[in-house]
């Protein structure tokens, strides 16, 4: 087994610090096995090198070594990048694809950003590490894969846990051993140590004279904090490099390089305990909203129809309902349009058909024989309430206008080509 000091250099791990030396020695020693490993820590601490040296030292180090970026695949395709996809199973699905789990057959999957994860995917994810099974997108066939899974995130598992953002049963399968990286301000030693070999690099890189930094900017460079780890540590290296004609670094210069003294850097982050969340937070509530809306107006259209057929008074009923005129129609000029329009009387005739007069004229009823002419009486279907059904209705009108193109519909819509498939699916349309 090798030893830290010589797995550190094989790997370009600079600093001396204990945390950091722990959780090398923790990597060497699960190596061998083919448990599951959790890395945690702040973004930007190199969480990275914890399973390149966990798989360089297993016995699957002539297997594929993926690393995968949960963060960065969108929701609707990750499930598709990690176990792959049968034909035609979803649009686009043009030809069978392999996942991660099926390439690295033998070898180690490097889940950064694991805390990402959806929660669908997470129930996959969770099958792989119980009896290593794995399902592909529109497949029924069960598949086996042989992989070891090294995991990493910067989110606090457990607060994601009890927001219902990560599974409680997966946390525990994927941390059999935990490995955690420090931020950079506990390794205050190690500072300008990496300081110094970013400058060498970046000088050779450039073909420069390296920088060095006196005294006072060694102070400060160990007292602040660095929020961006080690990147941001890299990120002030290589601009003092390649932007500094003097190579003698000041305290001065070096300041000018960092964030000014009270900004967010170095100050502690404010955290809400709640972040404040949508009432519609999906594209379901979404459409149920707009049904609801939709049925809101449609009862208030009636409401003012009764009343213009019940009191025959234009103006009577637009004084009293100006309110709800207003909110259907909007501006004044709209509701001049509104009372301008041509209106339809309804009426049932029970012996001849004879005109009719107009609304806003009074009726004169000694005329009428037996009242042969009298409103219709208007009956208030019960409307039904099934949301299914408005989803069925709204699917189906927005395909038809669109000529079958469900891209088309689902923009219309206002949801995923992907949900608006789901959909189809299951109401067989």
């Amino acid at each position: 087994m090798e030893s830290v000091q010589a797995i550190k250099q094989r790997f370009e791990i600079i600093g001396n610090d204990p945390k950091l030396n722990r959780a090398v020695e923790k990597a060497i020693q699960v190596a061998p096995t083919d448990i599951s490993v959790l890395v945690t820590g702040e973004s930007g601490v190199g969480k990275e090198n914890i399973p390149r040296i966990i798989h360089a030292l297993s016995h699957r180090k002539h297997g594929k070594y993926i690393a995968v970026n949960c963060g960065a695949i969108p929701e609707g395709t990750i499930d598709s990048e990690l176990f792959g996809h049968e034909k035609g199973a979803f649009t686009g699905a043009t030809g069978t694809r392999e996942g991660y789990f099926e390439v690295a057959d033998g070898g180690t999957i490097f889940l950064d950003e694991v805390g990402e994860l959806p929660l669908t995917t997470q129930v996959r994810l969770l099958r792989v590490l119980e009896n290593g099974e794995f399902i592909k997108v529109g497949s029924s066939q069960v598949q086996k894969t042989n992989v070891r899974i090294v995991a990493a995130t910067n989110v606090n598992m457990f607060e994601a846990i009890e927001k219902g953002r990560f599974r409680e049963d997966l946390y525990y399968r994927l941390s059999t051993v935990e490995i955690m990286l420090p931020p950079l301000r506990e390794r205050k030693d190690d500072i300008h140590l990496l300081f110094r070999k970013f400058s060498s690099d970046f000088a050779h890189k450039y073909k420069m004279p390296p920088i060095k930094l006196d005294d006072d900017a060694v102070a400060l460079l160990q007292k602040f904090r660095w929020g961006g780890n080690i990147r941001q540590l890299r990120n002030a290296a290589e601009q003092i490099s390649v932007l500094e004609t003097n190579r003698n670094i000041s305290l001065a210069t070096l300041r000018s390089y960092l964030p000014e003294e009270g900004s967010s850097s170095n100050l502690p982050a404010v955290v809400r305990d709640k972040k404040p969340e949508s009432d519609f937070s999906n594209e379901r509530e979404i459409l149920y909203k707009v049904l609801f809306d939709m049925k809101s107006d449609l009862n208030d259209l009636k409401k003012l129809t009764m009343e213009l057929m019940q009191n025959g008074n234009t103006n009577k009923v637009q004084e009293s309902n100006k309110g709800l005129i207003q909110k259907i129609y909007g501006s004044q000029e709209d509701n001049r349009a509104f009372e301008d329009q041509p209106r339809t009387e309804v009426f049932s005739s029970q012996k001849t058909s004879r005109p009719e007069p107009a609304i806003s004229e009074p009726i004169d009823h000694e005329d009428d024989d037996d009242d042969n002419y009298l409103f219709a009486e208007t009956v208030e279907e019960e409307e039904t309430l099934r949301l299914d059904e408005k989803e069925i209705e709204l699917i189906k009108k927005a395909l038809e206008r669109n000529k079958g193109k469900r891209k088309a519909a689902a923009d219309e819509l206002g949801i995923s080509e992907r949900t608006l498939y789901r959909k189809i699916k299951q109401y067989d349309l």
